[in-house]
């Protein structure tokens, strides 16, 4: 069973306005959220139910809560649809590819999913999203890294992944340590643990970032006949180390890659993404 929760928001309604869906599964939560320039408060219930199920697959069984009367209302008492018709045909078709329940919660109520999703609907509606500029220029637009003083320092951690894909031999050589270069497991270990300390050094806009914790695993699927990388960094701080995994994961790739490439001309790269990060005003964002 997938649980979805849902909110939506408008400042004028008409006016500028935000959706929220928080997607729990049993592997985790995903947070997404969205905005309008133009739309109304029923106009974002409707779309943040739309985007979550979006990211469902078709048969799922669903739960969907939302405090939209309007929403679960029209969708189980058949109220009359007058306006937004684009988005109840979007909704009905997906509907129709799943087993979905409709709840209704009361807002503002002390349900602490609903008000997560009303606090990511009302942030995107805010003025301050409509037109944020960009975080990364100055007032004159030269570039600038993006001054953290107010944020919160929290305890922040990433989870990244990617694989190096070589021939069954070469897989073999690496499995056996008959590669003239030595242990290539644990020199690309070695290399993604001292790539992420250098991050901001490596990508000129990240922060130095005090890390508490650098965990870089590497294991062989035979089946795949690839190396699989995993990196998982941990700080406590004002901004988060999604790209410090990203960079261990992607130099002990590389490190693979440079050992075994005299035996295998055909080695590849593939698939380096941020599986999972945690703390920060975003929450939690699990994306596989």
């Amino acid at each position: 069973m997938i649980r979805i929760v849902t909110d939506g928001a408008c400042s004028g309604n008409p006016g500028p306005g935000g959706w929220a869906a928080i997607i729990i599964t049993d592997q985790g939560r995903k947070e997404i959220k969205g905005r309008e320039e133009t739309t109304t408060n029923n106009r974002m219930e409707v779309l943040a139910a739309i985007n979550g199920l979006s990211e469902t697959p078709a048969g799922s069984d669903v739960t969907l809560e939302s405090d939209s009367q309007y929403l679960v209302y029209t969708m189980t008492r058949n109220w009359k649809r007058n306006s937004n018709l684009d988005l109840w045909g979007k909704l009905d078709r997906l509907v129709a590819e799943r087993n979905v329940e409709w709840v209704w919660v009361r807002g503002h109520d002390g349900h602490p999913e609903n008000e997560r999703a009303n606090r990511l609907a009302c942030e995107m509606a805010s003025p301050r999203s409509h037109n944020p500029g960009p975080t990364h220029f100055d007032a004159e637009g030269k570039v600038r890294m993006v001054d953290v003083t107010q944020k919160e320092a929290t305890e922040r951690t990433a989870v990244a992944r990617g694989s190096v894909v070589m021939k069954p031999e070469t897989l073999a050589a690496v499995k056996q340590g008959h590669l003239a270069k030595g242990d290539v497991l644990a020199v690309a270990q070695i290399a993604g643990i001292a790539a992420a300390k250098q991050t901001p050094h490596l990508i000129p806009l990240c922060h130095p970032l005090p890390i508490s914790l650098i965990e870089v695993k590497l294991g062989l699927d035979e089946n795949r006949s690839a190396v699989d990388i995993e990196a998982t960094v941990r700080t406590s701080g004002q901004t988060g180390v999604e790209m410090e995994a990203m960079t261990a994961v992607a130099v002990a790739a590389l490190t693979v890659y440079d050992m075994v490439k005299a035996m295998d001309r055909a080695v590849r790269i593939e698939n380096i993404r941020l599986l999972a990060k945690s703390g920060g005003r975003s929450g939690d964002i699990v994306l596989e």
